[in-house]
């Protein structure tokens, strides 16, 4: 039961039709000075300012019946003024950001991150305190639930009612999704796992749920236990168009599309079905590795402004190694398929010439202003820390299995620091990773830090992959939509294909311009992102022919284009250049994945 000096927040969608939470914070002996409170300004695992404060509508304080001034500090910091009394402040929260970071509302459902919606009461952040989850009112909502991990006190399970935590951190770490949702559970190590799935959808959720079964276990296996937990929770959003997820202590919450989703009846695994699995294991390897093996810099959080760590390759990019790896580890999927995914991954990073002008290190760094703020130079300017930290990853687990010949691995490595950072709540060092696993590896790996996380030069991939019996095979794309990772459908005619070196989108009466890619053929012309081309040697293009049109010329042909930059018509010559074979195929060579491959892989060794 919570105490009278425990901070009470009462939470009920008092308006759904209008998106609004009406959200009320009572304190107990409040500073006598004039209590200060705030609002986040970033949730802990998405890397962005997101100004929380920003969407509370009105704010009211009272005490004992009488109105309280409030003075604003900041943009999200305000003090009360000194009162003898309990001290209740009231206010709206406009909610109507269908995303796994903020809160949203609607007739349909409700959900909310604590960061979004809780203001932090400043001076009892460590102490626990007591939360009323409400139903809104009305016939309409009579069947509405709760899907959430936070410590029931007197609700029932998946019930309105009183809920706990015991500090402002678990508070805003447990997400809450209310509706008509549907559930399915399994469990795992004794611990139950749920799925709470929202929106229209024809989910098979019983075979969802067996599969996440086998990724889960795969991890526990990997650490060998789950975190003190008493349940896991997957909140799963389904709609038209989504992709996204945010890990927390206990759940995970999940942005689909509803065709991502396993169909009745369906027995194999299709490639969207594959990467909402994908998506699932990423966020559960978060419950150690982010969650628990965190970095110093967040220990504890600073929502208040930006935190920077250039350790964020390793707590992205490792879970991004290790969440198709456990795919394959499970059974779920073969090793091809994987092969495929590693193939694709590994053509994203090259794609983009960031990468020789921005570490991992500093990528992770900049998180705040550069990654997470992406414009339409990115691709020219910046790495992805996930997806080139996966690649350091894999290498770092091919290295060490072969310098230490199979005694120790990449999984030796985390579960070494989940014994040391996750299970004893003390930060990872800045230098931690890299000195932990030369300590319990004894290899030097100074020189591959040194070129390829603090720098910025290309892995030697194929010397790393070939004693595994897997080879590159570098391509040309077929088209922009090729993601790479399998083998071309067609040979490439002779000259090459032609391209201007750009990516586009559909726009009215053309084709827009996205991005200009570093010493291509349109940069060179003077092609600018935000150009529209509505025509090319006087003939009207779209974005579904501009493609079939370029492959009428060959590379060092000059083709005219007509675009318009804002209002202004301009004419073109761009002379086409040849696409460069930067789409990675992996296979697994003629003799088959080697002793050393399949044990990488956890496939039987003959």
């Amino acid at each position: 039961m919570g105490t009278t000096t425990d901070v009470q927040y009462h939470i009920v969608p008092s308006r759904p039709e209008a998106h609004i939470y009406t959200v009320t914070c009572t304190i107990p002996q409040p500073d006598p000075d004039g209590q200060v409170f705030s609002m986040p300004a970033w949730i802990p695992g998405s890397y962005m300012i997101r100004d929380f404060s920003k969407n509370i509508v009105v704010m009211q304080a009272h005490s004992e019946g009488r109105e309280i001034a409030i003075e604003k500090q900041d943009k999200h910091t305000w003090q009360c003024a000194p009162v003898p009394g309990t001290l209740s402040i009231v206010y709206e929260v406009y909610a109507w950001d269908l995303s796994v970071r903020g809160a949203h509302l609607d007739t349909t459902h409700g959900y909310f991150n604590g960061a979004g919606v809780f203001i932090c009461v400043h001076g009892r952040e460590l102490q626990p305190c007591t939360v009323y989850v409400l139903q809104p009112a009305g016939e309409t909502y009579a069947q509405w639930r709760v899907a959430t991990t936070l410590p029931r006190e007197d609700a029932e399970l998946h019930g309105f009612g009183r809920y706990k935590a015991s500090s402002y951190d678990e508070l805003i770490d447990h997400p809450v999704e209310m509706g008509t949702f549907e559930l399915a559970s399994f469990e795992v190590a004794g611990v139950p796992h749920e799925i709470a799935l929202t929106g229209r959808h024809r989910a098979d959720l019983a075979r969802l749920g067996q599969d996440l079964a086998k990724v889960c276990a795969q991890h526990v296996s990997l650490f060998g236990e789950l975190p003190d937990i008493e349940r896991y929770l997957f909140q799963v959003m389904a709609v038209g168009d989504g992709y996204g997820g945010l890990e927390h202590r206990a759940s995970t919450s999940l942005l689909c599309s509803r065709y991502d989703l396993p169909m009745p009846g369906e027995t194999e695994i299709s490639e969207r079905y594959r990467g909402f699995l994908g998506l699932c294991s990423h966020e559960y390897f978060h419950t150690w590795n982010v969650k628990r093996i965190k970095p110093a810099a967040f220990t504890p959080y600073n929502l208040n402004q930006e935190t920077h760590t250039r350790l964020l390759w390793m707590f992205e990019g490792i879970t991004s190694y290790y969440d198709d790896l456990a795919l394959v580890r499970s059974g779920l999927i073969g090793a091809e398929s994987y092969l495929e995914l590693l193939g694709q991954m590994i053509t994203r990073v090259l794609r983009g010439s960031g990468r020789f002008r921005q570490s991992v290190s500093d990528s992770s760094f900049d998180a705040w202003t550069k990654f997470y703020k992406q414009d339409d130079n990115a691709q020219n300017a910046i790495v992805s820390y996930y997806a080139k930290g996966a690649m350091i990853a894999m290498a770092l687990d091919l290295l060490i299995r072969l310098g230490t010949q199979q005694l120790y691995s990449l999984d030796n490595v985390m579960r070494m620091l989940w014994e040391k950072y996750g299970k004893t709540g003390i930060g990872v060092p800045e230098q931690g990773v890299e000195q932990q696993i030369s300590e319990l590896v004894g290899l030097d790996l100074k020189d591959f830090f040194d070129c390829y996380v603090r720098g910025t030069e290309d892995m030697p991939l194929q010397e790393y992959l070939q004693p595994f019996g897997v080879s590159i095979e570098m391509r040309v794309a077929e088209s922009e939509q090729d993601k790479g990772g399998k083998p071309a459908t067609k040979p490439v005619k002779e000259g090459g294909r032609s391209v201007l070196g750009v990516r586009t989108a559909e726009a009215p009466g053309g084709v827009q311009i996205t991005h200009v890619l570093e010493s291509g053929a349109a940069q060179a012309a003077g092609i600018a992102a935000g150009d529209v081309v509505i025509a090319m040697e006087g003939l009207r293009v779209n974005a579904k022919d501009l493609e079939t049109r370029l492959t009428m010329y060959r590379p060092g042909e000059t083709v005219t284009l007509h675009v318009f930059r804002r209002d202004e018509l301009l004419q073109m010559p761009v002379i086409l250049q040849a696409a460069e074979a930067d789409t990675c195929v992996l296979r697994i060579g003629k003799e088959g994945l080697t002793d050393l491959g399949k044990n990488w892989l956890g496939l039987p060794v003959a």
